[in-house]
């Protein structure tokens, strides 16, 4: 009877994680169709919504992960960029939209790609790469037909070429300053000359866009705490200010095809709204949509707006909302799941006060039945999923493991700690170099917090982590020992000195905007390093890393995981050896998290 259990406990956990989910739709100019991505073969791949025959269907089978496609303004083809086995070194393929032949357009195995877009007459596509070293990323033009390579530009850093003048003559260029600082550039290709535009200050940019008129919409917080709409010319700096919410970021924005409106999305603390601005009156008009998380704007004509929508209850799909009628409609059924969808839970939001008088927010999962438990009734073990960046930001969305944990009477809590993204500038840049660990404090602080919950069991509380939110994790293993009952690490960092060490150049100079450097913050690094700290750890850890990681290298998890088995500690450490920062394939995706849901049953149910 209990292999009877067991068994049937899997198959259920097995329908969560494959549950699917459509996302990045993009408009095929003048074809009526969307193209998006999903896992619906085992890895993303490109597929097609038709707006005649209403219909959805796979373009093309690649023999590893899609990553991103982009169209060229007539439609004919698109260029389409797959990594091999998570390495995120982008290799571009151009794809016939009438034949779908594929061939090869820019291949160098052991380089970076990062796809721009297309040349007004489509003719052409920019994109940057490190070809002339790890850390230099410099742009390139490559005629589609002939295949010949133009070097453009020369940058020391990380950069990308986002959009051509309208007139072909130029390039606008994003330069990242740091993992959260941008620049936007203008490049003349007929002189080589290139010049800073757009808003005084330091921010990061987001949704540059030209009408074809050459004015310029961008989203920045160069000149506020949040992320505010503009309108900007690429003959100049500066820009006018045209929407700001001072609470929330605008975190999208997309013109339409007559330039007359824009639909923009607000992040309001993790929840996203969607409006759409007149550009001749300025004034901005809501729109009733589901609530949950709005990605990937764009524009199938001048009255019918594209987007990707989900959330806990909502796995992801494509949708189209029709201005003239008002109406929304769900064009793909991805994210269906008629046998489990009933079980689904959404979150509520709370705020706590930390250590210091911050307010930090968090989502919290309750078992289905269990809004009005008592103590009496007994509180449930609690899992806290921690988000990875730092500077990301855990969304109300639909996460397969958090919801099988709430079907199995597990509560799950998702915070937002300080240096999250969403929350302004200020509340972002409050864990960067030497308050590192004022972030994990705030995980301390939670915990307290969840003693008021009569549904939270306070001694029976598990912590796991993806990336920079593995670092989270066993930071919290060692440094609050007594506060957690198990602790799962997902290519987290063990040692910001060994991490920026072995990472790639380009991103090492990035990462130490936030996290400190090599030169200055040693020191620190090994005050807090959680290998340092390992024999504090008293209680069961799991770790999983990809070989191919080039973000976080799996000497990380190597590293860890030998001290602790040298010392007799409870670990087990799994690597995909086909895998890199993420867990792509199918197969790979269902062995960690089986194993996950096992170790919490294992160690929170006992």
């Amino acid at each position: 009877m209990e292999s009877k259990a067991l068994t049937e406990q899997n198959d259920k956990l097995h329908a969560y994680l494959t549950v699917l989910s459509a996302s990045q739709p993009q408009v095929v100019p003048g074809r009526g169709r969307v193209t998006f991505l999903t896992k619906k073969t085992g890895l993303p791949q490109l597929w097609s919504w038709d707006a005649a025959t209403d219909r959805c269907e796979q373009v093309i089978q690649l023999p590893d992960r899609v990553v991103e496609a982009k169209h060229s303004p007539c439609g004919s083809r698109t260029v389409i960029g797959m990594d091999h086995k998570g390495n995120e070194k982008q290799q571009l393929y151009v794809l016939d939209n009438d034949t779908l032949d594929v061939q090869e357009l820019t291949v160098s195995p052991q380089h970076f790609h990062n796809v721009g877009d297309w040349s007004p007459c489509g003719r052409k596509i920019a994109f940057s790469s490190n070809r002339r070293g790890p850390g230099l990323f410099d742009v390139f033009v490559q005629d589609v037909e002939t295949k010949q390579v133009e070097e453009v530009y020369r940058h020391e850093g990380r950069c990308v070429p986002l959009c051509w003048l309208p007139d072909g003559s130029g390039l606008l260029i994003l330069a990242d300053v740091t993992n959260v600082v941008q620049s936007l550039h203008v490049l003349d290709l007929r002189s080589g000359a290139i010049r800073e535009i757009g808003v005084t200050g330091a921010g990061d940019y987001a949704s540059v866009q030209l009408a074809k008129d050459g004015t310029g919409y961008l989203v920045t917080n160069a000149a506020e705490n949040t992320m505010a709409l503009y309108r900007f010319s690429p003959e100049r700096a500066g820009a006018e200010l045209l929407v700001h919410v001072p609470a929330w970021d605008i975190e999208a924005a997309k013109l339409s095809p007559d330039g007359s409106r824009i639909a923009y999305t607000v992040n309001e603390g993790g929840i996203s709204a969607l409006y759409l601005y007149e550009v001749e009156g300025g004034q901005s008009t809501a729109v009733e949509l589901p609530r949950g998380v709005i990605s990937s704007l764009s524009w199938l004509n001048d009255d019918e707006l594209i987007f990707a929508l989900k959330s806990p209850v909502l796995p992801g799909d494509i949708w189209r909302y029709g201005l003239k009628d008002e109406t929304l409609r769900r064009l793909t059924s991805f994210g269906r799941s008629e046998t489990i969808e009933h079980l689904w839970q959404e979150a509520e939001l709370y705020t706590f006060r930390s250590f210091d008088g911050v307010e930090v927010p968090y989502f919290y999962y309750r078992p289905a039945g269990s809004a009005g438990q008592t103590e009496e009734s007994g509180p449930a073990p609690t899992v806290v999923y921690v988000h990875g960046g730092p500077e990301s930001q855990i969304r109300f969305e639909f996460h397969p493991v958090i919801q099988y944990l709430i079907g199995q009477g597990f509560n799950v809590v998702t915070p937002n700690v300080r240096g999250s993204m969403g929350y302004g500038k200020t509340y972002l840049n409050l864990d960067n170099a030497r308050k590192r660990m004022d972030a994990v404090a705030d995980l301390a602080w939670m915990v307290k917090d969840l003693s008021r919950f009569a549904t939270v069991d306070t001694g029976k509380i598990g912590v796991m982590g993806r990336s920079y939110g593995g670092f989270m994790v066993l930071a919290a293993l060692t440094h609050y020992p007594d506060l957690w009952a198990a602790g799962v690490d997902i290519v987290g960092i063990s040692h910001f000195r060994t991490f920026l060490e072995n990472t790639g150049e380009w991103r090492r100079a990035l990462r130490e905007a936030e996290y400190g450097t090599l030169a200055d913050d040693s020191d620190f690094f090994e005050e807090i390093a959680p290998l340092n700290h390992s024999q504090k750890i008293k209680v069961p850890l799991l770790i999983f890393h990809g070989r191919n990681d080039t973000r976080v290298p799996v000497s990380e998890a190597e590293q860890l995981y030998a001290d602790m088995q040298a010392r007799g500690q409870k670990a087990k450490l799994v690597i995909f050896e086909d895998e890199g920062h993420q867990t792509e394939k199918m197969e790979n995706h269902i062995a960690m998290n089986t194993e996950i849901v096992r170790f919490f049953r294992e160690y929170l149910e006992a």
